[in-house]
């Protein structure tokens, strides 16, 4: 059976929508498990890159299919999310790419172009957090994180300037930076042929007031 990471749904009053669990407190989980396999999972919108429901043996998943350019950067956003503080979380599943592999996150996205990316590359060994503006990527930290077979877990933690992103549970990057600074949407993310699952994407927005 499928593992369901949710993100702090803890609240007595949950709405199950078409592979989205969400509570009052604007926690959102997407399992993709009740969505149309050979479509893009409900309430995302594919921006670059071919993206498409497809089913396993542990259940359907969010998957990248195109096999893009090599300087092509292939996003799929949630389209009526808006967060600034959040707690974000992924599972990804690399599954081809000669060129690049992986994938991740994407988070206070104003568009396709311009956003804070997490990503991890089994074919370069390493995790990393960059911003995109307008297109163009900037490396903010790297951290060494060796290729490992099956599931990766993804989480990134962000409040006011701080970026914290771990990957199989342990923190490698830790970096302030202040370019994005308002609300934004949510989504994922791989470069050029990166063939990857995601599963499990949950998003938990922080509450400022109540930041440390």
């Amino acid at each position: 059976m499928k593992r369901v990471a949710v993100l702090g749904l803890m609240a007595a009053s949950l709405v199950m929508g078409r592979g989205l669990v969400a509570d009052d407190e604007g926690n959102r989980t997407w399992t993709f498990e009740l969505d149309e396999p050979g479509a893009i999972a409900s309430g995302f919108k594919g921006e670059v890159g071919q993206w498409e429901v497809v089913s396993t043996l542990d259940g359907r998943v969010l998957a990248q299919k195109a096999e893009s350019g090599d300087s092509t950067f292939n996003v799929a956003l949630v389209a009526d999310s808006s967060a600034k503080d959040l707690d974000l979380f992924v599972r990804l599943l690399p599954v081809a790419g000669k060129n690049d592999q992986g994938g991740g996150l994407i988070w206070r996205a104003k568009d396709s172009k311009n956003y804070y990316l997490a990503r991890y590359n089994p074919l370069e060994d390493n995790y990393r957090v960059y911003k995109v503006v307008d297109g163009k990527r900037t490396m903010l930290q790297d951290a060494k994180a060796p290729k490992a077979e099956g599931w990766r877990p993804i989480r990134v933690v962000m409040k006011g300037d701080h970026i914290r992103c771990n990957l199989d549970g342990a923190t490698l990057l830790d970096v302030h930076d202040s370019t994005f600074t308002q609300a934004g949407q949510v989504g994922l993310w791989s470069k050029a042929d990166a063939r990857s699952y995601f599963d499990d994407l949950a998003l938990r927005p922080l509450d400022t007031s109540a930041a440390k």
